[in-house]
């Protein structure tokens, strides 16, 4: 196996792990447990291929995906930061909402194929002089735009939630929200702000699936890829920078079955496609079983915020 190769192909595979893993990461900085995130993913999916197949404009298309995960984080944030509805149940309720939308919406769109102008936007873009570096070139800066807005996505997520007075702000939301309160954060305006924030980064990543990984609809275009971003959240101990390789190993595990057909290994194809989820479950376990304070879960996390009760 070509390590380069698979590599570059992992990264690839792991793009929308990555946009799923820092939206949900920066939703639950925030104190707000979302399990939506594979109903925010199609609904990002189908909308941007539809965006795409109407305009044939690449950057609408990421517009209109975008708008669309962070119209369905609204639901969220409004059911459960005004009314103080269950986060579990109302994400799990988010779910099957976009699930079902993109099923209804995209039933008109299968067999239909992404628009040339999207694909050429999208088309791996070398990166001139860095991408001749052995090995790390090949690996890193042989991709399309997308790829690379990941980087920088998670390089400027973690310098907003480590290095600004903002990001202090929304740690301290998700921590202690009547601290926060009484230091005069506005923490019913921090939780929505970053609730759609985080939709509009897992409509992003249902729609690199639909516009540039595959690029075709298909029917659940996720494959249950959301529920690993949510287990990669805890994998990556709420950190963007350690989402990035957090991200790229789940892509490698998804895609490893693709390569092994090369060889003549007799493992069944149902084991391999089970890997990801097998590891993801393994992954739980072990973080779990880490007390430092630096792997723990927001003090807030999934507790409603009554201010009359501060």
């Amino acid at each position: 196996m070509d390590i380069v190769s698979f590599l570059n192909a992992a990264i690839q595979s792991g793009t929308p792990l990555l946009f799923a893993t820092l939206g949900e990461i920066i939703t639950e900085k925030s104190g707000n447990l979302n399990l939506g995130v594979e109903g925010m993913m199609l609904v990002g999916a189908v909308v941007g291929f539809q965006c795409g197949l109407t305009t044939s404009s690449p950057i609408l298309s990421l517009f209109g995906a975008a708008a669309a995960g962070a119209l369905t984080a609204l639901i969220f944030a409004f059911l459960t930061v005004t009314l103080k509805a269950n986060q579990v149940v109302t994400g799990l309720s988010l779910t099957i909402l976009g699930t079902g939308f993109s099923s209804f919406a995209g039933k008109v769109l299968v067999g239909e194929i992404v628009p040339d102008t999207i694909k050429e936007f999208f088309k791996p873009l070398e990166i001139p002089g860095i991408n001749k570096i052995p090995y790390i070139g090949g690996i890193l800066f042989n991709h399309n735009l997308f790829v690379y807005f990941g980087y920088v996505t998670a390089i400027v997520l973690g310098i907003y939630l480590y290095h600004t007075r903002k990001g202090l702000n929304l740690r301290m939301v998700g921590e202690n929200p009547s601290a926060a309160d009484a230091s005069g954060i506005n923490v019913d305006f921090y939780k929505y702000i970053h609730i759609l924030a985080g939709g509009a980064l897992c409509g992003l990543a249902g729609a690199y699936l639909s516009l540039v990984y595959i690029p075709a609809w298909q029917e659940n275009v996720t494959a249950g890829r959301g529920w690993i971003a949510v287990a990669l959240v805890i994998f990556c101990t709420w950190s963007p920078y350690k989402a990035l390789i957090g991200s790229y190993f789940f892509g490698g595990l998804d895609i490893i079955g693709f390569r092994l057909q090369k060889y003549d290994i007799k493992i069944s194809q149902y084991i391999i496609d089970m890997l990801p989820y097998v590891v993801t479950i393994l992954v739980l376990v072990l973080v779990s079983t880490k007390k430092s304070k630096e792997h723990m879960a927001p003090k807030g996390l999934a507790d409603p915020y009554f201010r009359e009760e501060r």
